[in-house]
Parts: C-alpha cells; sequence; structure tokens
C-alpha cells in the first residue's frame, strides 16, 4: 500500500528530468523524462510514509540516517530536480493540502518574543566555534556574499558585500551605526576600521557576542566598537545609521511592525537603514519543516509583499530595493565545497549523521537559489524621502 501511494506521488511531482527509484522491497520505477537522470534508492518502508507526511522533512531525515542512498551520493543533483519540478508547478494534491496547513500554522511557529528568539539564535549560532571555521570566511561572514566575477575567492565576495552595504549607508566618519544581529562582528568591525563609525552591534549568541568583543579588543578597535548581547528592541537610543544582514530571517511575520517601527524609532531624522535578507520571489509561504526542525527554529523567508507592507506601515521611505538572484547559491556552494573537503572534521566534533544533515542544509539552500524561489532584497529605508540621493551614482563612482 505505502509503496504504491509513494510512486503515485513521485510520479506527479517529478516530470521534467528522470529518477529511477529502488523501493524497499526491491521493486524499481522511473518517473519523469529529460536529459538528467539519477539513481535512487531506498532502504527502509518508514522513510516512504515520511516523505508522504512530509517530504522534505523526509527525504532529509532518510539521508541522514543513511537509508536513501543516492547515486554517485550526487546529492545537489538531485535536489536540483526535486526543485525545479515542485517551482514549475508540478505538485500532488496532497502537497497542496500540506502547503496550506503549514501557512495556517506559521504565526504559531513564528512567534518571536525575547525569550523564543534567544533560544531559536542558541540552536544554531552557539554551535562549536571549529565549525564553522571549516566553511566560512577568515571573516566569518554568514550570509551572502557579492560576487562581481565568477573567478571571485569566497574571501572577494565577502568584502565586496560589506563595502557594497556601508556604500549605500553613506557612512560618514564618527557616524553612529547600529548593527542589529552582528554575528562575529565583521561588519561592524569594517564599517569602524575602513568607514570611521563608531559601532554598536547586538546578538543574542553568546558564542557570537564573545568572539565578537574579542575582535574587537585585537583589533584595537574597542574604543569604536561595541558588542551587546542584548534584543534590539531593549536598545533605548538613536543612531545615524543602522545595518542588518541576515537577521529578518529570524524575526517572524507576527513581529514586522515590531521590528520596522523600533527601526524607524531608533533612526536620526536623516537617518539610513539597510536591510539584507533573504526573500522569496513567489507570495507568501511557510517555512521548510527540516529546516524549522533541525537548522532555524522560528526563521522564516519572507515575500517583497508582506516586507514591504510592513514597512509602508511604520511610515519609513523605502529609498532604494536591490534584489540578488543568484549570489547566495554562488555563496552555499563555496561554503559546502569548504565543508566537504573539512568533513573529517567536523565528524570529530559530531558524528555522520550530524554531517549529513549539514551538507543536506546547504545544497538544499543552494537549489533554493537556483532551482526554486528564493532570492536576496536589500531594502534601503530612511524617515525623509531626501535622505538618500536620487540616483544610484554614488554607488558607482
Amino acid at each position: 500500500m505505502w509503496e504504491a501511494a509513494f510512486e503515485r506521488v513521485v510520479r506527479a511531482i517529478i516530470v521534467r528530468d528522470r529518477l529511477h527509484i529502488t523501493l524497499p522491497s526491491g521493486r524499481r520505477f522511473t518517473t519523469g523524462d529529460g536529459p538528467r537522470e539519477l539513481a535512487v534508492r531506498i532502504r527502509d518502508r518508514r522513510w516512504l510514509r515520511a516523505i508522504l507526511a512530509s517530504p522534505d522533512l523526509g527525504l532529509a531525515e532518510g539521508y541522514m540516517e543513511g537509508d536513501i542512498e543516492i547515486e554517485n551520493d550526487d546529492l545537489r543533483l538531485l535536489l536540483s530536480i526535486a526543485l525545479g519540478n515542485t517551482t514549475a508547478g508540478n505538485r500532488h494534491a496532497l502537497n497542496r493540502v500540506q502547503l496550506a496547513v503549514r501557512r495556517r500554522l506559521r504565526a504559531v511557529e513564528q512567534w518571536n518574543p525575547a525569550s523564543r528568539a534567544r533560544q531559536n539564535v542558541a540552536h544554531h549560532y552557539d554551535l562549536s566555534r571549529e565549525l564553522y571555521d571549516i566553511f566560512l570566511d577568515e571573516d566569518r561572514q554568514y550570509s551572502c556574499a557579492y560576487f562581481r566575477s565568477p573567478q571571485d575567492t569566497l574571501e572577494q565576495a565577502q568584502l565586496q558585500k560589506k563595502r557594497h552595504i556601508a556604500r549605500k549607508l553613506l557612512i560618514e566618519p564618527g557616524m553612529r551605526v547600529l548593527d542589529i544581529g552582528c554575528g562575529w562582528g565583521g561588519m561592524g568591525l569594517t564599517l569602524a576600521s575602513e568607514f570611521g563609525a563608531r559601532v554598536t552591534g547586538v546578538t543574542l549568541s553568546t558564542e557570537q557576542h564573545a568572539m565578537a568583543t574579542q575582535r574587537a579588543e585585537d583589533a584595537g578597535l574597542s574604543d569604536r566598537v561595541e558588542f551587546l548581547l542584548a534584543d534590539y528592541r531593549d536598545l533605548d537610543r538613536q543612531f545615524d545609521r543602522i545595518v542588518s544582514v541576515g537577521m529578518f530571517e529570524h524575526v517572524g511575520v507576527p513581529h514586522y511592525d515590531e521590528y520596522f517601527g523600533k527601526v524607524r524609532d531608533m533612526l536620526t531624522e536623516d537617518g539610513i537603514a539597510l536591510i539584507h535578507t533573504i526573500g522569496r520571489s513567489d507570495p507568501p509561504g511557510s517555512t521548510s519543516p527540516f529546516i524549522a526542525k533541525y537548522i532555524f527554529p522560528g526563521g522564516y523567508i519572507p515575500a517583497l509583499s508582506e516586507t514591504a507592507a510592513a514597512i509602508e506601515r511604520q511610515r519609513l521611505v523605502t529609498a532604494d530595493i536591490e534584489v540578488w538572484r543568484l549570489h547566495y547559491a554562488e555563496t552555499l556552494r563555496h561554503w559546502e565545497e569548504r565543508f566537504s573537503a573539512g568533513i573529517e572534521r567536523a565528524r570529530a566534533l559530531y558524528d555522520d549523521r550530524f554531517c549529513r544533515m549539514w551538507r543536506f542544509y546547504l545544497i538544499a539552500s543552494e537549489m533554493s537559489f537556483r532551482a526554486g524561489t528564493q532570492i536576496v532584497f536589500q531594502f534601503q529605508l530612511s524617515r525623509r524621502n531626501d535622505a538618500v540621493p536620487i540616483t544610484r551614482d554614488y554607488l558607482y563612482s
């Protein structure tokens, strides 16, 4: 019964390209048609039920346990085929019901008061420092890089990202800058050392706070950069500039008005904010159950429509919106290649199951940008419509 139901659902989804699937009973079927093809073997019947109940979570957990075997371990091709088909609208009726249920539950899943936000941040960002050393660049930038050329190294692209954002902020020496979700401090340290800003960074991660503070001391910038273990909602002062890179994905739709209202209140009258976030090019949706359970609990990738509406309600001026499409796919490719090259170091820290989970996360994320609907938004915001030049020439001079 489970094998027949599984086959019906998979045949409805995989229309483009071909999958040769061997079921636990040993029976094999082929679905789809196209130039790319791949063989997959499912060794345990429980994963048929799991995939039917939640496709991305069931597939991920089956792969993590080693019970779903992929030809040449080509996870990238499998996820490219799967996402390419679902993005094209190929779904079974069961999938549509699952998506509708997830959308109805998202308000509960994304409720992130301060206490829950701290727990969610700790789940991911307080992992071993050595894990992030394996795949991030030297500055530990854990967000989309900016590739001016396919030949750019990850270090070059991450520095280009920081400088591009700094130009959008129109920073002058001595300006007070708030970095919401400052990570390990790289953005704040760059804005202080290269642009003369006085930076306050806030994070909810104890690991990130400790490392960022130490980095500021080591760089001799403690007089110009302070990092606080605090929630941005607890701050009660104004700044000339506000930057937030890769943090908005953790805010949650129920808190969008609160977030942009606080940004507005903390900006000076002629201030500028730059909000850099992963987004989606399709209408509002829900978070992948795999990502919510294992990677970013409480996280959500926003649509332009729901983000822009919240900005409007908080009376902020949208001075500019820039869309980066494939830059994050390239960033994730670099991360996965570095992680795979250093996977023995990761196994020494955790175990094989964790390594398979982390690799699934990195590749699934890359494919969501290449074959799915994920992109990156940069919102340049102000309180006045004359705070930013009327052309983009200042960015490229």
